[in-house]
């Protein structure tokens, strides 16, 4: 008996030092060492209830994922939910969360619509990043313009936006409206490379009432390099309450009117440019059978 009460209180001196050796920051490897124990038994006994020091602690890779499924998991989602939206095995999952309290089981045709719902947002994300390829791929084919590049865009440009002569109403003026930023710009270029001065050009916003008139105005005034105060009049389109609108929100800033004053001799020559291009591409360019690019 005394024998054993002996070895009793060896252990609980040897486990006092360890304890003291723990909570001085050193490692296990360290202790086993310094106290010659290296059976890792009686090891585990002596530091029984002592965390490790942190400089002993690896960085886990997966600690970030760890923390994200039990986020989720306190919302409610279930082990399916968690792997599809995390990319992790379910064995993981299920080892961290395993101590937080179970969600209330859904209704089955619930849990249908949510996981139903996560594919589409998945296709989704990846449709919009084919979509997005697919435009930067065409872009970076168009490379530099070339003048002709320039003229022959400007000219089908015009024609589809700008303001036409009418035989019942004679309008040989060149007005050109729209609301695209980039549209705007080409069109800027194409004047300046046609030789128009850029005091023959005015420039106007046309824009609803409702929107906030002086920030478009001096959108588009930066947008053309000019100074706000140079811009025509304003033309106010009145809201119709029985209209739903959907050109609203800070994003809209109406549409920017480019007039070119003592311009009927270049409308002229726009006409006549672009019925060339009509003759030339009846002429000398077929449509494709299959009508693919």
């Amino acid at each position: 008996m005394a024998h054993s009460a002996s070895k009793y209180m060896d252990f609980e001196a040897l486990r006092e030092q360890a304890v003291t050796l723990r909570r001085a920051g050193l490692s296990r490897r360290q202790i086993r060492d310094h106290l010659h124990v290296d059976n890792n038994d009686i090891l585990n006994r002596l530091l029984e209830g002592e965390p490790p020091p942190e400089w002993t602690k690896r960085p886990n890779a997966k600690d970030d994922l760890r923390d994200k499924a039990r986020e989720l998991r306190l919302q409610g989602w279930t082990y399916d939910q968690i792997q599809v939206e995390l990319g992790c095995s379910k064995s993981s999952i299920s080892l961290w969360v395993r101590d937080l309290p179970k969600p209330e089981r859904r209704d089955p045709t619930e849990q249908a619509k949510l996981a139903g719902r996560k594919r589409w947002e998945h296709e989704l994300a990846v449709r919009d990043e084919q979509r997005q390829r697919t435009k930067m791929t065409a872009s970076q084919e168009i490379g530099a313009l070339s003048h002709r590049d320039l003229f022959l865009a400007g000219v089908a440009l015009y024609w589809a936006e700008g303001s036409k002569d009418k035989p019942y109403d004679r309008r040989e003026k060149v007005i050109f409206v729209n609301s695209d930023p980039g549209v705007i710009k080409i069109y800027g270029a194409w004047l300046n490379l046609l030789g128009v001065a850029p005091g023959r050009i005015q420039y106007r916003v046309m824009i609803h009432m409702t929107a906030d008139i002086e920030a478009a105005k001096r959108y588009w005034a930066d947008l053309v390099g000019v100074d706000v105060s140079t811009f025509q009049k304003t033309t106010i389109k009145k809201h119709n309450p029985k209209t739903v609108r959907k050109n609203v929100g800070e994003g809209y800033r109406g549409c920017l009117v480019v007039s070119v004053s003592q311009s009927a001799d270049l409308y002229r020559r726009i006409e006549g440019w672009w019925s060339g291009m009509v003759d030339s591409a009846g002429r000398d360019h077929a449509l494709p059978s299959s009508g693919k690019v």
